[in-house]
């Protein structure tokens, strides 16, 4: 006995294929990076704001699926997150005085790392699940 509606089977799975593999990716990604991007943004070292003003957040489609890219493009934001944060905590004023402390007291250094990797990771988990979901 022939199987009937193959055809409609097949159609709907292409369909499904393709929205997996185009809009809910992109959508998954980039509410990725709005929820790292906001517990990075939580612990950056902040003396005059331009290391906060200056991220960016992207979603790129190359060969081989999506991309996603959070980051800043201050100069000296790879000098800060690598930082290895011996005055934290301290109470080092900066130059001018009024620039605050060497570290800030929510500060931390690899601040983009521990945001996606440590703080919002739950998050980051449930959003792709609920996102993914066909």
């Amino acid at each position: 006995m022939p199987a009937k509606g193959m055809n409609r089977v097949r159609s709907n799975l292409t369909k499904i294929f393709a929205d997996i593999a185009g809009p809910m990716t992109e959508k998954t990604i980039t509410e990725v990076l709005i929820i790292g991007g906001g517990y990075a943004d939580a612990i950056t070292p902040m003396a005059t704001g331009t290391l906060l003003n200056s991220r960016f957040r992207r979603v790129e489609r190359s060969a081989s699926g999506y991309t996603g890219r959070y980051g800043y493009t201050a100069a000296y934001a790879g000098y800060v997150h690598e930082a290895p944060g011996t005055l934290k905590g301290q109470s080092v004023p900066r130059y001018p005085s009024t620039l605050g402390n060497v570290w800030g007291p929510d500060a931390e250094p690899e601040f983009l790392r521990k945001g996606f990797e440590r703080d919002g990771l739950a998050d980051i988990k449930a959003a792709v699940i609920r996102n993914m979901k066909v």
